[in-house]
Parts: C-alpha cells; sequence; structure tokens
C-alpha cells in the first residue's frame, strides 16, 4: 500500500556529447575496414558532381552562344548536353545504391551479432533475468540504424558533391556569382549546425518526460487501489501534474529549437535565390551575362537547394534518431527480471543493509502461548517459473499463536503469495512451512481445514440461508456462538435486512462489502486457531474494517492480515513489511524509527486525515 512515486520514471536518462564521443572510434574501425566501398561510393559521387556541373553550364551555354547569339543549333546542342546529365542521373543513382549496400548490409550483421552476443552473456550471467530488450534491438532498432545510417550516408555525400558541382558551375560561368551565393548559403548552415547539440539535447528531454509520463500514468492505474487506501489521490494527481508539465515544457522547447532550425533553412536555401533575383541589375552592370545568371539559378533551383534542404531534414530527424538508437546498442542492458508490477521503488536507503528475506522473530511475550508457533517459515522461496526472480526468497517468519500479525507493502510484492503459502495452496520452491507444529506439504485441503482459514479479496457467499452461509466452517454451531459471532462483526443490520438467521441468501443481491461482511462472521465461527485474511476488509468502510479484525483478533489463534489501509497495520502486535528486496519485521514503533519505506508509506497515510 502507498502513493505513486512523485519521481521520475526510470526512463532512459538524457545523454550528452558523451554518447557521440563514444560512437566515433568504433565508427572509424568500421568506415577504415571498407576503404574499398567507399572509394568506389566516391567515384559514383564525382560522377554525380560532373552531371550537376553540366547540368547549369549547358543552360547558361544555350542562352549566351546559341539563342542570344542567333545560333539556335548550338542553344539546342548546349541543352541536349544537359538532356544527356539528366539522363545519367539514373545509373548514377543505381551505382551510388549498389555501393552503398556494402556499408548498411555488414553494419546490420554487426548490430545482430553484437545484441545476440550481449543477449547471451546476460543470460550466463543472469539466469533468472534475461534482456527484454534484445527482441526489440535484434529487429526494429537494427532495421532503424541501418535505414537512418543509409539515408545519413545518402544526403551528406550527395550534399558534398552536389554543392561542390554546383560552386564549381558557378565559378566557371563567373566568379562573382559566388559573392551573391555563398555567404548566406553558410550562414544558413552555421546555423543549423548550431542547433544540432541543443536539439538532440531537447529531443532527449522530451523523450525521457514522455516515457517518465507514460510510466506513471501505468503505475498509477496498477495501484488506484492503494491510492485510495492511502487516501493519496492529491499526491498522485500533483505528480502526474508535474510530469505532464514537464513533458509540455520539453515540447514546446522542442518546438522553439525547430522554429530555429526552419530559420536556419530559410536562410541557407530561399535568401540565395532572393539575393540573386535582387542583385541582377548589379550582377549585369559586372558583366555577368544572362546565360550566366540562368545557369546560376538552375544550380540553385535543381541542385543545391534541394539538396541542402534534404541535408538539413535529414541531419535534424535520422541523425538524432540513429544516435539515440546507437546509444542503446553501445550502453550495457541492464538486467530485466519478472518482478512483480511494484506501483512505486521502494527508497534506496529502505533496503540499504537489509538480507533478500530478513528473518521475522516472534514478539516477546505472547499473548496466548502454545508450545508450537501458529505459522512458523524457514528459509522459504518462491518463483513463478524456473528462470524467474523469487518473489520470497530465503524468508524466516515466526508468528506465535494469539498474535496478530499485519503483512504491508506495495502492491504484487508477494503479500498474497504469502498468505496462500501458510494456507498450503501454493507450494514453495524450496524451504519448509508449517502450521500448529504441523509440515503442510503434500497435505489435502480437508487435511488443512482444522488448522486455518483463508479468507480472499473476492468472498464467497453461496445460495442458502444465512445460517448455513455463517456455519460453513462449523455446521455444530450452536445459535448462541453463530448470535454472538454476528454481534461481535457488527451484521447485525446486514442479518435484520436479509429478514434473520434463516432468510434466504442470494449472492447477486449482496454487494461485495456485504458479502466480505458475512464470509468474516463465518471465519469468527471457524474452530481454526489461524485466521489468514487476504485485504478481505477491502471492501468495508474504515470503521467496519476495524471493528471486524478487533473482533478476530480477540478469537483464541492467530490472525495474519494483508492490509488493505495502514491504520489497519497499526493495530497489528507485529507488521512485516515486504518491499521486493527485502522483508523487516518490528511493532509499528519499530519500524517508523527501522524502515523509511515504512515511515514513507505511514507518512502518506497520515497526512490524509483518516
Amino acid at each position: 500500500m502507498t502513493a505513486v512515486d512523485g519521481g521520475r520514471s526510470a526512463a532512459p536518462p538524457a545523454r550528452g556529447p558523451g554518447t557521440l564521443v563514444r560512437l566515433l572510434p568504433p565508427t572509424r574501425r568500421f568506415l577504415a575496414a571498407r576503404k574499398y566501398v567507399l572509394a568506389r561510393l566516391a567515384a559514383w559521387s564525382v560522377a554525380e558532381s560532373a552531371q550537376t556541373l553540366l547540368v547549369g553550364y549547358g543552360v547558361a551555354k544555350a542562352v549566351d552562344r546559341g539563342f542570344l547569339a542567333g545560333d539556335t543549333l548550338a542553344g539546342l546542342g548546349w541543352l541536349a548536353v544537359s538532356g544527356v546529365a539528366v539522363l545519367l542521373g539514373a545509373p548514377v543513382v543505381r551505382g551510388v545504391f549498389a555501393q552503398l549496400a556494402g556499408l548498411t548490409e555488414p553494419l546490420r550483421d554487426q548490430l545482430v551479432r553484437r545484441t545476440a552476443d550481449q543477449s547471451m552473456a546476460r543470460a550466463l550471467a543472469h539466469p533468472g533475468g534475461g534482456d527484454r530488450a534484445a527482441v526489440s534491438r535484434l529487429t526494429n532498432q537494427a532495421e532503424t540504424v541501418r535505414d537512418s545510417f543509409a539515408g545519413i550516408v545518402l544526403t551528406l555525400r550527395s550534399f558534398v558533391f552536389t554543392a561542390a558541382g554546383a560552386l564549381l558551375g558557378l565559378f566557371s560561368l563567373d566568379p562573382v556569382l559566388l559573392v551573391v551565393v555563398v555567404p548566406p548559403l553558410v550562414g544558413g548552415l552555421a546555423l543549423f549546425l548550431a542547433t544540432l547539440r541543443p536539439m538532440a539535447a531537447t529531443q532527449r528531454r522530451a523523450l525521457a518526460a514522455d516515457e517518465a509520463l507514460g510510466d506513471h500514468a501505468a503505475r498509477t492505474r496498477r495501484a488506484l487501489r492503494d491510492i485510495t487506501a492511502c487516501g493519496t489521490e492529491a499526491a498522485a494527481a500533483r505528480d502526474g501534474a508535474r510530469l505532464v508539465a514537464e513533458a509540455a515544457a520539453a515540447s514546446r522547447a522542442l518546438a522553439r529549437w525547430s522554429a530555429v532550425r526552419a530559420l536556419a533553412l530559410g536562410v541557407a536555401g530561399q535568401l540565395p535565390v532572393l539575393l540573386l533575383v535582387v542583385a541582377v541589375p548589379w550582377l549585369r552592370g559586372r558583366g555577368v551575362t544572362t546565360g550566366a545568371l540562368l545557369g546560376a539559378f538552375t544550380y540553385l533551383a535543381q541542385a543545391l537547394l534541394p539538396a541542402l534542404h534534404t541535408l538539413m531534414t535529414a541531419i535534424g530527424a535520422a541523425g538524432t534518431r540513429l544516435l539515440v538508437v546507437l546509444d542503446r546498442f553501445t550502453t550495457p542492458a541492464r538486467p530485466s527480471s519478472p518482478t512483480p508490477a511494484v506501483p512505486r521503488t521502494p527508497p534506496a536507503d529502505a533496503r540499504a543493509g537489509l538480507p533478500r528475506q530478513a528473518a521475522c522473530p516472534p514478539r516477546e511475550a505472547p499473548r496466548d502461548p502454545c508450545p508450537a508457533p501458529a505459522v512458523e517459515l524457514r528459509a522459504v522461496t518462491v518463483a513463478y517459473g524456473a528462470a524467474a526472480e523469487p518473489v520470497l526468497d530465503a524468508l524466516d517468519l515466526r508468528v506465535e499463536d494469539g498474535e496478530h500479525l499485519a503483512v504491508v507493502g506495495p502492491s504484487g510484492i508477494g503479500k498474497s503469495t504469502l498468505t496462500r503459502l501458510i494456507a498450503g495452496t501454493l507450494a514453495p520452491g524450496s524451504g519448509e512451512v508449517e502450521v500448529a507444529g504441523v509440515r503442510i506439504a503434500g497435505r489435502s485441503p480437508a487435511e488443512l481445514a482444522p488448522l486455518r482459514v483463508l479468507l480472499p479479496q473476492q468472498a464467497y457467499v453461496f445460495t442458502g440461508t444465512v445460517r448455513d452461509n455463517l456455519g460453513y466452517l462449523r455446521p455444530d454451531a450452536r445459535p448462541d456462538d453463530i448470535e454472538e459471532a454476528v454481534r461481535e462483526l457488527g451484521a447485525g443490520p446486514l442479518v435484520e435486512r436479509l429478514g434473520g438467521l434463516d432468510a434466504p441468501v442470494r449472492p447477486g443481491d449482496l454487494s461485495q462489502g456485504e458479502r466480505q461482511l458475512l464470509v468474516l462472521a463465518r471465519a469468527h465461527l471457524s474452530t481454526a486457531r489461524l485466521l489468514l485474511l487476504d485485504e478481505a476488509t477491502c471492501h468495508l468502510d474504515a470503521a467496519a474494517e476495524a471493528r471486524a479484525e478487533e473482533a478476530l483478533a480477540r478469537r483464541p489463534g492467530a490472525l495474519v492480515v494483508v492490509a488493505h489501509r495502514m491504520s489497519s497495520a497499526m493495530r497489528a502486535d507485529r507488521i512485516l513489511l515486504l518491499d521486493g528486496t527485502g522483508a523487516v519485521c518490528g511493532t509499528h514503533r519499530d519500524l517508523l524509527a527501522r524502515s523509511p519505506l515504512y515511515r514513507d508509506l505511514v507518512g502518506h497515510w497520515s497526512g490524509t486525515g483518516q
């Protein structure tokens, strides 16, 4: 029972430039091993530069030497040169892609091998754990890296060689054209490069905030019953609101950097064309021909600006995605294990110094001593599956006859497992369980029935009279005993409403709380000296729960209660706190002094005023 943790979830932390630094050496080694592939790719890229150069140059000469000079044939000839250059683009692209496969496929193969090796090492080192993310890295993430890497290589190569061909063409037409085109181009590129690092950091923060919010929502959904029981709805809502605000702030920051990136694209991609138009009179005055101007516009519109736009888009999106996913491959995976669904991670200091499951010694002075303890567990271990992490690990527990023990801890931590072990409905993987000095291993339910009564959360009420339901565990109960149980449990008004002890019971007409009240009275009548309540009062209000538990604690024998409210735990003689890695046992005062987790649980409850 606990409130949802207000801290961040276990989302991947935002990593800075260390990721890029860590990736550079293996990247260099990978590329150095494929220098011949890179050389062939560069050769095809040079051909692309020549193609870009010929397209604009042919247009310029078709105008100056052909149509404006009155030589139509020459003009058509130069246009044919441009057309042939465009048609040659197809085999160039085909050659580029053929060489690109020599880079991307080995990269994917290396990632798959690395993932398989890491998963095998993880399995050998942690037989009960495993690497749940391995399947994602073997499939989706490996494909993401391959596709992103291919896109970046294509984009960078295309921009570098296209820009080289276009700038060389502008220089060949008239060097003064570079004075107009190059400054905004360089300025926009510089602004874009300046946004890469903060943009990547912001994207990581946005990803972490989104994952933290999603994790908070999932944990809150799992812990709704605990949140209601502890009265921490307001705290959970504040935590959710804070995480929403953080995610919104990260999204706004991402939007601001996206606006800066759009500005960089405008400066580098659109401003050169605008400046070229505005500077036409000035360029004409310096002897730039009409054909050279048309060639410059061709270089900008058909080659340079599309390549620039593709570069900024690919580096901004695929580049960041590639770094994030590669970071998953290069960062050692933490072991994942099928641990119970715990709505709150206990504070580190609550777990420090504890054994895996600490012994729970008996209290000093049993209220109703008996030669044999009501319950004794010795080194009991339970795991749901041969390779699963234990839910209870080497747990020692001793409950004296006449003692009232409460079991507390986050949802899914093993409290119900403990009651099933004691009741004999679940066999431990190792260790011994005794009830009233009797080893329960291998005993049938009929043999265990006189020893203990287990009341689960869902109360079992059958069609019959009220008396039949109350006397189900003690058919020979006297009328006075039945009336006393009804009076002790405060079930008199319910019995009267149903029409008395001999009135028929229709289970579908009863609420969950009414069913629980009848079953609790049934347990009070039982002759078993051990009662196990697995949140069997969760549908009662706090006052009815308190009356029922106090009445059951007064009857002869021991009472073990999986507490639904912290007030239930505070009524017990001793409290057993499970936190998933250890067990702490003691009185309320003891646990307040020894366990930060228990102080946290009680603090959340106390703050509600319940």
